[in-house]
């Protein structure tokens, strides 16, 4: 009826204003008549005001309407009348016959209406959904039993990176993806990878005796042969070499034996080797590891990730890679050896008896430190041999309806030495069950993302995220303008009873608010937060960020705000069977307590909320004020060191000031987007644009523009690697190399609160 109304009165309005004055021209002067205008009161003069004549003057003559045009106008205005009269009552009579409007029923589980037509069939009316409706829908959509329906389904034995099985789980993920209408694609990458030499095995010898030939290894050692005394080094940590010096014991051209876990094996090669190791023997220790004394241990020694072979540079085509190393390949021999093997070398080690916290569980065995005369030399021999693999990512794409070209990558390795359930199996079922729920979300529930959602599984996992950073190198210069969050499914449940999670500060308080949201899994009536977090998410919850995690390439090289997590047994350090082949469904399921399918919902439970608010909210839930403390901390640590080390008569004339000024300036870049926000129309999409614009380049200018990704490729200036992050800057003892990483650091901590403020025009310069 409205729009009827609307009908009429347009035509009514044509029709009047077709008999209204306006400025016309009445004969045009090529016919040799006057130019005649006509001013009247839509002009803004009233009629009764128009002057009967002009002044000569003024040019032209005023125009007096005939007569005959009067009658004329009567005319017009009796037939006005009478077709106002006759379109009323058609109205009113259309009116009357319309039918009343249909019944609207309300699908709460579906967040659409639906209309009853008249011929019976239902219509589908969208509506906007606010978050308890998409939090409910996802709810609704993950559950375990479909959970432990898609685990046969990636459950293997045979993986390992480039190998056939990765492709056969490729193509499910892709087939996945389309059934789903993601439009999957493929990104293809030819790396070089390290694997045991079938024809001559690795070996470890005691004196002449060959003590092991093991099958286990660490990809990427040097090759060689070498022979020497040995040394107990414990975990390798800082503070196990400094008992050693405190000890006299010289690692210099020794063989380090060290026990597995805590450091990753990559740091734990280059800690040592620092110190003039020649070779590195690593084992795991019965306190540590609860399973047989002949189980073999993979892992890689690459202070990095990505093909070491094309460091800061995509491995799109083989035939072109260039004559370069990566500068985190370790110059020595290392090997994994079985706890038997490494009994074997303690009892037959000399030197003083270890420190009480050295000690293991090795049974029959006195812990020494080594090095000594007295002790049997042992020989490493690594003849490890370089392939080239093809890697395969698969892609899958749900696009945001605002701003499509945002979007937050969700992701899972899928490749593993053995069956590494633990570590792929359930990481990629999780990738596929988020991606269905979100997809069904999508389609039948009426969710409308503002931004897209990229489902990603890598290979190459083992190796150190190769096929993750190959792709971050391919296309680092779109990604940190578009991806502005990446969330790690890899090892999201390892047992029952204890959380812990790593992340950007940018997603501490999502993260927080998100685990209040998120029941416990394991069945008690509390959230998540209240039963793992207690009075601190700090303390309790929340690690700092390790080489060895799958996230680190998106945070440290690539200045993606980043969050990994995983659930894990209660009072275990680490999950046992990581980085063997008794990664498997039988010991998983034990260490969950055969919970396996509900801690996994609640894993999918915590991620897929994260990330939706991510893509819901119309300004992203980053908080840019989660990095205040964070930059604080490390600016006052570092101008204590420097006050101390003026104190001593090192770097009289630098300190802190500079970069204190620069931490303020980014505090005062947070208040003013605060305040921007809190005046912003936050249903404007295009200002809301804007804002999280800023927002977005937060965590990519840490990244330090000053040092090369090809030697330094984790150039964050907070959590990356080398001597240009703000935590080693007080190490540096080269006063002039220290001056000048002071200022850089200065500069690009400036160049961070210069990108949230925004336009150039809006700068301070208050530095």
């Amino acid at each position: 009826m409205t729009a009827r109304i609307n009908q009429a009165r347009s035509a009514l309005t044509k029709m009047f204003n077709s008999e209204r004055y306006s400025r016309f021209t009445l004969q045009s002067e090529e016919e040799g008549g006057p130019h005649i205008e006509v001013k009247l009161s839509s002009d803004g003069i009233e009629n009764d005001h128009v002057p009967d004549s002009m002044d000569e003057s003024h040019g032209s003559p005023s125009y007096r309407a005939p007569p005959r045009d009067k009658y004329r106008n009567v005319c017009y205005l009796a037939l006005g009348t009478l077709l106002i009269f006759v379109i009323g009552y058609l109205i009113g009579y259309a009116s009357h016959r319309s039918p009343q409007r249909p019944l609207v029923s309300c699908d709460p589980k579906l967040g659409v209406e639906t209309e009853e037509t008249e011929g019976g069939e239902e219509e589908v009316v969208e509506k906007s959904l606010d978050w308890s409706d998409i939090n409910n829908l996802l709810g609704q959509k993950l559950n375990p039993e479909a959970f432990d329906k898609r685990l046969s389904e990636f459950a293997r034995d045979d993986h390992e990176a480039g190998s056939d099985g990765d492709r056969v789980l490729g193509n499910r993920v892709f087939e996945g993806f389309k059934s789903l209408q993601m439009n999957p694609w493929t990104d293809i990458h030819y790396v070089q990878l390290q694997t045991q030499n079938s024809t001559q095995p690795n070996r470890v010898l005691i004196g002449s005796e060959e003590v092991g030939q093991p099958t286990g290894y660490l990809a990427y050692s040097a090759r060689g042969t070498v022979k020497g005394q040995v040394v107990y080094a414990n975990y390798g940590r800082r503070e196990d070499l400094q008992e050693l010096q405190n000890q006299n014991v010289e690692l210099k051209n020794k063989v380090v034996l060290l026990r597995a876990g805590r450091l990753s094996f990559a740091e734990k090669v280059a800690s040592v080797a620092e110190l003039g190791a020649s070779a590195v023997l690593i084992y795991p220790d019965p306190q540590d590891y609860d399973y047989q004394d002949t189980t073999e241990l993979y892992g890689h020694v690459h202070l990095g990730s990505g093909d070491p072979y094309t460091p800061g540079f995509p491995s799109f085509n083989h035939t072109q890679f260039p004559p370069t190393r990566s500068s985190g390949l370790p110059s020595i021999p290392a090997q994994t050896i079985t706890a038997q093997t490494a009994a074997q070398i303690l009892k037959r080690m000399g030197g003083a008896e270890a420190p009480s916290f050295f000690t293991g569980r090795l049974p029959s065995v006195t812990y020494r430190l080594g090095g000594a005369s007295d002790g049997e030399s042992a020989t490493v021999e690594v003849n490890n041999v370089l392939v080239t693999k093809e890697l395969h990512n698969v892609f899958g794409i749900i696009k945001g309806f605002t701003d499509p070209d945002q979007y937050v990558v969700l992701g899972a390795q899928r490749d593993s030495w053995g069956p590494g359930y633990a570590k792929a199996t359930v990481g990629t079922t999780l990738l596929m069950e988020l991606a269905r729920a979100v997809f069904e979300m999508v389609e039948h529930g009426g969710f409308r993302p503002r931004r897209s959602l990229l489902f990603a599984s890598w290979s190459g996992g083992d190796y150190g995220s190769v096929g993750a950073t190959e792709w971050l190198e391919g296309y680092l210069s779109s990604l940190n303008k578009k991806a502005f969050t990446y969330v790690s499914l890899d090892g999201a449940v390892t047992g029952t009873g204890a959380f812990r999670a790593s992340a950007s500060p940018l997603l501490h308080t999502l993260l927080e608010s998100t685990m209040k949201k998120v029941k416990n899994p394991i069945g008690s009536n509390k959230s998540l937060y209240e039963e793992v977090a207690g009075d601190s998410l700090q303390t309790n919850v929340l690690r700092p960020m390790q080489l060895g995690d799958c996230a680190y390439p998106f945070l440290a090289f690539s200045g993606i705000p980043s969050l990994s997590f995983s659930f894990f047994s209660e009072g275990a350090k680490d999950y046992p069977y990581s980085n063997t082949f008794l990664d498997n469904k039988e010991n998983l399921d034990r260490a969950t307590n055969h919970r396996l399918s509900t801690m996994a919902v609640g894993a999918g439970q915590l991620a897929g909320q994260l990330a939706l608010q991510l893509v819901h909210n119309n300004i992203l839930r980053l908080d840019v004020a989660g990095y205040q403390t964070t930059l604080a901390k490390l600016v006052r640590a570092l101008t204590r060191q420097l006050s101390n080390a003026a104190k001593t008569g090192a770097s009289q004339s630098l300190s802190g000031d500079w970069l204190k000024m620069a931490s303020g300036s980014y505090s005062r870049a947070v208040r003013r987007l605060q305040a921007d926000v809190l005046n912003t129309d936050l249903n404007d999409a295009e200002a809301c644009r804007f804002i999280n614009e800023r927002i977005m380049t937060v965590e990519q200018s840490l990244l330090s523009p000053y040092v090369s990704p090809v030697q330094v490729p984790f150039r964050h200036m907070v959590f990356g690697l080398g001597p240009h992050t703000m935590g080693s800057l007080g190490a540096l003892s080269d006063p002039d190399e220290l001056h000048t990483q002071l200022a850089l650091a200065t500069w690009t901590l400036q160049g961070c609160a210069n990108g949230l403020v925004g336009d150039v025009w809006e700068l301070d310069n208050e530095i």
